[in-house]
């Protein structure tokens, strides 16, 4: 087997023993005579893992009693329609902070269902930066203030949490989330598709505080609702049973390690070593504001565009793949979530400084 270091922004590398794990249980979970993809949701054996996943993700996150934590479908993308379908009720308006293009997908969705307050927006500097708490411009009869704690297009991330008041704070965390310590109480809502840090795509991980259930209208369908889901423990209909095994995988994985605290200690140390490599000459460039940058996805440039292919085509030579930016920034990006080594870090850092030798 060889395999490469996957820089990915989503989906994403998984943790190699989760992988191991997987695929030795693949055919056959524990005795039960069958797969985990073939089980009923219903039976004891899929509610065990259930059951054992859904307290590892509050033991991990320190999720308190005020808030339920669910496993949903659709990603994030139906979190920006459910959020305020579920939260505008008679109020009829939130606050949004505008930091990139998942910002914007939200903000578009909610405009279907009231009126949307910009509170904020880094838009004038193509987002290279997270909006300062006293810029933030609140309308104290909102429903909520939603937020994207990470951008993984333009590589920012939130080093701060909102003081929001009274209004819930809602949080699109999918490309952070269980990538350090958070507090949960300080949530109304916090959601992540799994693809980044938590597992494969087709499950949602949603932490919604108790006191925001059966908000909605009678007119929204049931599986757009955030109380059926809770009242039914995430089983209204077949959830994704494969994707919350694996999530409990990881999870087990991040307990491991010694939780998110420790998680946090190795990913400060994985983005710095990337940012100082890129600032160190003048051959590569961040874009983005030094106190914004984001641990999670470093976007980066060559002073000299033309050597892009050359560079993309070399680095995946080296092992080294899924570098290309994305196409609104350009350049490169590497993703560094939990799943990523620090040897892989190390890896492209030695790539950057052999490229730039060689070509600067």
């Amino acid at each position: 087997m060889s395999r490469v270091f996957n820089f990915s922004a989503g989906p994403a590398s998984l943790p190699l023993p989760v992988l191991q794990r997987a695929a030795a249980e693949m055919a056959e979970y524990g005795s039960s005579g069958m797969s985990v993809m073939e089980m009923s949701h219903r039976g004891k054996d899929f509610l065990e893992i259930f059951r054992r996943t859904k307290q590892a993700v509050i033991d991990l996150l320190g999720v308190p009693e005020t808030h339920e934590v669910l496993f949903l479908q659709g990603g994030a993308s139906t979190q920006f329609a459910m959020v305020p379908m579920n939260l505008m009720g008679n109020v009829g308006k939130a606050d949004y902070v505008n930091t990139g293009s998942w910002s914007k997908k939200a903000i578009k969705e909610a405009k279907k269902f009231g009126a949307v307050n910009v509170a904020a927006t880094s838009e004038e500097t193509h987002f290279n930066r997270i909006p300062r708490q006293d810029e933030l411009r609140l309308d104290p009869r909102a429903a909520y203030c939603h937020i994207t704690s990470n951008n993984t297009i333009f590589g920012t991330e939130y080093h701060y949490t909102p003081e929001t008041g009274a209004v819930p704070l809602v949080a699109d965390a999918s490309s952070n989330l269980m990538s350090r310590p958070v507090d949960v109480a300080r949530y109304g809502i916090l959601y992540a598709g799994a693809q980044k840090n938590l597992g494969p795509a087709g499950v949602t991980l949603v932490i919604i505080r108790k006191d925001l259930l059966g908000r909605a209208p009678d007119t929204i369908p049931a599986m757009l609702d955030y109380r059926v889901h809770a009242d039914a423990d995430s089983m209204y209909n077949t959830p994704p049973t494969y994707a919350i095994y694996i999530l409990g995988l990881v999870c087990g994985w991040l307990q491991e390690r010694g939780g998110l605290a420790a998680m946090e200690e190795i990913n400060i140390r994985k983005a710095q070593r990337l940012y100082d490599c890129i600032d160190a000459t003048g051959f590569y460039r961040c874009p983005t504001e030094p106190a914004s940058r984001s641990r999670m996805n470093v976007p980066f440039t060559l002073v000299n565009a033309d050597l892009d292919a050359t560079f993309l085509a070399e680095a995946a030579a080296a092992g080294l793949v899924t570098l290309k930016g994305h196409r609104s920034v350009g350049g490169m990006r590497a993703s560094l979530y939990n799943a990523m080594p620090e040897e892989g870090v190390a890896a492209l850092v030695a790539f950057l400084q052999d490229f730039e030798q060689r070509h600067g």
